[in-house]
């Protein structure tokens, strides 16, 4: 590579992505981070809660003003469950052109490898913040969002104006995205011979019974101004103990992306009403049980924090024209947000966002570091306001 700098760079990514955190492990990415941060003089903190997970906080500004920016990202993948149909080691953090293959070097190493570095060159450049910028490095994003319903019952967000995501978007800046809502529908019903089904209540009907209706429950749904319609989906169907045995237990799951016009609460009365009148006109018995609740992130484009994102995305991302796009999955900041729904939040990184969770998935060594430099700009950008 060009320079010595890049070298570095590239280093960080590629072992961040050889430190294996398939939903879990993030302790060993942290100390890693906090090594980096105690030789350049950055306060940090590590939150370790069982089970190798940990969260880290780090700190730098001179609070001469009151504004807060907050760069995040998440430090756990997703699994690999077929390692042998990759064509580079998961773990390996190869590179092949431009290209870096690994497991995370999309989602979402190389952003959080970047926000670090811009936390490191900021402090040897003597780039005095003149609020806080502080970082925020989670646990378990991919599934539950330990580390950020953690760091949101300390209050991590409460002082937050701005929040900068490192997911990987293409150099796009993504001004809104939805929740996500995962739930359960429970069906008793009564078991007996097959042949005799009449003596019994299936409880796989009951299930059916709510799949019809599912399919028009939102049909009212208010479209979003940003994120448009609401999406939702049945995902997995379990029942059943033996093929001659009408069933007396069943599940079935769903997922929901909410929006700010029919947020989670509107989700949640949307399909206890259903279930509710379901109980009440059949003999079905259903339980609605919430999992997961992830709310919906939205921000004017016009805000500051969009504006200047944009502005660094086009400086720095020479070889695209860079979009304000929205996009229909969730993040971390919609944990953040309920500790604090005023913060102006956007998702900015590298590439690629059409490979993340897949085989063989990677990153582009230089949009990951055309990102240091974005994310550099918008923290200077943010501040001069």
């Amino acid at each position: 590579m060009s320079t010595e700098e890049d070298n570095e760079r590239i280093k960080l990514l590629q072992d961040f992505i050889k430190i294996q955190t398939p939903n879990g492990n993030e302790v060993e990415v942290a100390k890693y981070i906090g090594k980096l941060f105690d030789e350049n003089g950055i306060s940090y903190k590590i939150d370790e809660f069982g089970d190798k997970r940990a969260n880290l906080v780090a700190e730098i500004g001179e609070k001469k003003v009151d504004d807060v920016l907050v760069l995040t990202g998440h430090q756990d993948t997703v699994t690999v469950p077929n390692a042998d149909a990759w064509h580079h080691d998961p773990f390996g953090a190869e590179i092949v052109g431009d290209k870096l293959y690994g497991r995370g070097a999309a989602d979402m190493k190389s952003g959080l490898a970047a926000q670090v570095r811009t936390f490191i060159e900021l402090v040897k450049e003597g780039y005095k913040v003149p609020g806080t910028l502080r970082f925020i490095a989670t646990a378990g994003e991919e599934f539950g969002t330990p580390g950020a319903n953690r760091l949101n019952d300390q209050g991590i967000s409460k002082d937050v104006n701005a929040m900068v995501v490192g997911e990987a978007s293409d150099g796009n800046v993504v001004y809104a995205h939805c929740g996500s809502f995962n739930y359960e529908i429970q069906s008793k019903g009564k078991s007996t011979h097959s042949s005799t089904p009449e003596l019994g209540i299936n409880a796989l009907d009951g299930l059916n019974e709510y799949s019809n209706r599912e399919k028009h429950i939102f049909d009212d749904a208010p479209v979003d101004e940003y994120l448009g319609k609401l999406v939702h989906s049945i995902t997995l169907i379990k029942g059943g103990d033996q093929v001659n045995i009408i069933p007396e237990y069943g599940e079935l799951f769903g997922n929901i992306r909410p929006t700010l016009a029919f947020d989670n609460q509107h989700v949640i009365d949307a399909i206890q009403k259903t279930v509710d009148d379901i109980n009440a006109t059949t003999d079905y018995e259903l339980t609605f049980k919430v999992i997961h609740s992830w709310h919906p992130v939205e921000t004017s484009p016009e805000k500051h924090l969009v504006q200047v994102a944009k502005q660094a995305a086009e400086k720095n991302y020479q070889d695209r024209d860079i979009q304000l796009i929205t996009y229909k999955g969730a993040t971390d900041a919609s944990v953040f947000t309920k500790g604090n729904p005023d913060i102006d939040v956007i998702v900015l990184g590298p590439d690629n966002a059409s490979v993340v969770h897949q085989t063989d998935e990677f990153t582009t060594v230089s949009s990951y570091l055309d990102t240091i430099k974005t994310y550099k700009d918008v923290v200077k950008g943010y501040f001069e306001k």
